[in-house]
């Protein structure tokens, strides 16, 4: 399957995906992205998924107004094929794997925003999309948790065998989807993680920044701000509760009250606010656990062999 539609010159495409459990996070998301963007122009929002509850389809397309469109596209066909290789690896799920697909399943597109749900934005969309990042393949902002976290920068360097310097977060990525196809990124993807078990903590992650290492655009961190207390590079336009704290289960995530804010004006805030509450003592004990063991599962993975440094030709 592949989406066709009449193309605007003032069109700009943007993707998520999403499980009906990330419905509330993405709503919100829609909802701040839509509130802040330039209206000079057209926004095609575009949700990859493989089924959901038609009521959550419903309230989110609620969103839609002039200038902005929302249009849910279920990929179940088209990553039968692979879908079977896909880890729920921690806290992500195999809904990460679904971006990278987008250049085969919409040839009708050159460039696209990319956005992960538990994110809300605060700038203008438009000016990300029309960011000048020449042949690269993405424009990504640093992964900033593993650029300052010892076990992490190992795990980069180490495993990966990249430069953590230039080490990115794959949940904003301006894509170039005539570079993405040129480079054969996703043929790589599908042929490494069929042919190789890579024990890996960031997949989708860290598969772009394998595959696309040399030719990634970094943005300044203010496109994709992390809750961490670290120097802000340029104005604050999207903020990423990238790490295991999310805001609608701690109350001190730092830049939580922009999540509250919109999250106020969305219909699921009930419900936001029920899981909240219902996050106990327990839930953040085992949140914390896990936290801790994921560091010691980044060492061991540093130790292993399954890594793209140990099985693949160092570039």
């Amino acid at each position: 399957m592949s989406c066709k539609c009449i193309l605007s010159d003032k069109e700009i495409p943007i993707f998520f995906s999403t499980d009906d459990n990330y419905i509330p996070y993405l709503d919100v998301a829609v909802s701040s992205l839509i509130q802040n963007a330039s209206k000079s122009y057209n926004y095609k929002i575009i949700v990859l998924n493989t089924g959901l509850k038609e009521e959550n389809v419903n309230t989110v397309k609620k969103n839609e107004q002039p200038g902005f469109t929302i249009e849910f596209i279920d990929i179940s066909k088209d990553i039968e094929y692979i879908k079977s290789k896909f880890k729920d690896v921690y806290h992500f799920s195999p809904v990460m794997y679904y971006r990278l697909f987008i250049a085969s399943l919409f040839p009708q597109y050159d460039k696209i925003v990319y956005l992960d749900c538990d994110l809300v934005v605060l700038g203008d969309v438009s000016e990300l999309y029309f960011t000048d990042i020449g042949n690269n393949i993405i424009a990504a902002a640093p992964e900033q948790y593993v650029q300052n976290t010892t076990e992490f920068i190992l795990y980069a360097e180490k495993a990966i065998g990249v430069d953590v310097k230039g080490y990115v977060n794959s949940g904003v990525l301006v894509i170039n989807l005539k570079e993405f196809r040129k480079n054969r990124i996703e043929e790589q993807f599908t042929d490494l993680i069929t042919k190789y078990d890579f024990d890996l903590l960031d997949p989708d992650q860290a598969y772009l920044n394998y595959l696309c290492h040399g030719k990634i655009h970094v943005l300044a961190n203010g496109w994709n701000k992390e809750p961490m207390s670290l120097a802000l590079e340029g104005e604050k336009n999207i903020v990423h509760y990238a790490l295991y704290k999310k805001p609608w289960q701690y109350d001190d995530v730092m830049d939580g009250e922009y999540f509250w804010y919109y999250a106020r004006r969305s219909p699921f805030y009930d419900k936001l606010c029920e899981n909240k509450n219902n996050f106990g003592d327990a839930d953040r004990a085992s949140k914390e656990e896990t936290a801790h063991e994921i560091l010691e599962h980044a060492i061991k993975i540093v130790d292993s062999d399954e890594t793209f440094s140990k099985k693949l030709c160092k570039r």
